[in-house]
């Protein structure tokens, strides 16, 4: 394993880039300085003869040769270069300087970034360029940091107070017990197996929500029809104790991925929609169907109004929206946490809208199964 590359690195000093732009302008104007003099000089030449002629034979008091040409172009080439790696150096150190600007506000936001302010953006002015188009890229970076970061803290946040909770449940029953030696300790114990129970599903769907997150199973062919029947079957006894009932239709919907990710994804959505329905007389309607590129499942049920702003924050985790409380089957406010990260680990998309009537419609599609085998990560 290759070793881990440290934070910083000690690096020799060097030149900046600013200082390199500016030697590359006046490298630059000196070499087109010097092609532009040597080309005046190959010019003149040509109308200069090498030594002196008559006065017959040229017109005029005098006649330079080669030699006087040479006397007098050479000091005037010099200056004329020397004025221009004076003004190439100047101009080329303000260009660079003009040029680097933005790129200075880019390091500068990084920095504030790195020292943990995720809220500072760049938003760099003008019209659309390089440094604009990184810009904006930055700022979106950072925007979706800040989004994760406060989605990652409220998530430790509700899970630490949904892990203290049985703890302090635990704590409690004991205490009363001690305190009161004649109690039915049968009660007691079945209490606390239910509070434990509680803490290790709790516990299960955490490691479940963490796993899908790193992405790492392995995609085969999955029929999404065959996995709602089966969840239908082994939801049965919920869906007939609280009067609902789960109606399954719809074709054959193969996509790729893991069998066991998306067993949970669909146990999840038709347990959700069983139990957040009317107490007596509901209908879960269980669909799936197939496109060229995609398959996609839904999953509707009736229940109360929802908000559609409520509807919006169901897949956060422990959110279980307005009158959703704890019950037996009431799960742990992770169900549509999972399903949703268990479509993003598939590349997919999750959609969550309120019913007319009442309910939820839920609708995964993901991507569909290519012809032949599937085994690749």
């Amino acid at each position: 394993m290759p070793p881990v590359r440290a934070a910083s690195v000690d690096r020799e000093p060097g030149l900046s880039v600013r200082l390199k732009l500016t030697l590359s302008y006046a490298s630059f104007l000196m070499v087109a300085g010097t092609l532009l003099l040597a080309t005046v000089w190959v010019f003149l030449l040509r109308y200069v003869p090498d030594q002196s002629r008559t006065p017959a034979a040229l017109p005029g008091p005098f006649s330079p040769t080669r030699t006087d040409l040479l006397e007098a172009f050479a000091p005037r080439a010099v200056q004329a270069l020397a004025i221009l790696l004076a003004v190439g150096l100047l101009g080329g150190w303000l260009l660079a300087g003009r040029m680097l600007a933005p790129l200075t506000r880019i390091t500068e936001a990084t920095r504030v970034a790195a020292a943990g302010s995720l809220s500072h953006r760049i938003l760099l002015e003008g019209r659309s360029d390089e440094f604009r188009e990184l810009a904006d890229a930055f700022d979106a970076m950072l925007a979706r940091l800040e989004a994760h970061v406060a989605e990652q803290q409220r998530f430790a946040a509700n899970a630490s107070h949904e892990l203290r909770t049985p703890l302090a449940i635990t704590q409690t029953l004991l205490e009363v017990a001690r305190k009161d030696p004649e109690r039915d300790y049968g009660e007691l114990v079945s209490r606390l197996h239910d509070v434990n129970t509680r803490a290790i599903r709790l516990t299960e769907a955490l490691l479940l929500l963490s796993r899908t997150d790193q992405r790492s199973f392995t995609r085969e062919r999955v029929d999404l029809s065959l996995l709602a029947e089966a969840a239908s079957e082994t939801l049965l006894p919920l869906a007939e104790e609280r009067g609902v009932t789960v109606e399954i239709t719809g074709d054959t919907a193969s996509a790729a991925g893991s069998p066991v990710l998306l067993q949970q994804m669909t146990t999840n959505l038709v347990h959700n929609a069983i139990v957040h329905n009317h107490p007596r007389g509901g209908t879960v309607w269980v669909t799936t169907s197939a496109r060229p590129d995609i398959v996609v499942l839904t999953v509707e049920n009736t229940g109360e109004h929802l908000d559609p702003q409520l509807v919006a924050t169901l897949t956060e985790p422990f959110q279980r929206g307005a009158g959703r409380t704890r019950t037996h089957h009431g799960g742990v406010g992770l169900g549509l946490a999972i399903v949703d990260s268990i479509t993003r680990a598939h590349d997919g998309t999750l959609a969550l809208t309120p019913r007319p009537g009442g309910g939820l419609c839920v609708t995964v599609q993901l991507r569909a199964a290519p012809p032949g085998s599937v085994g690749s990560r």
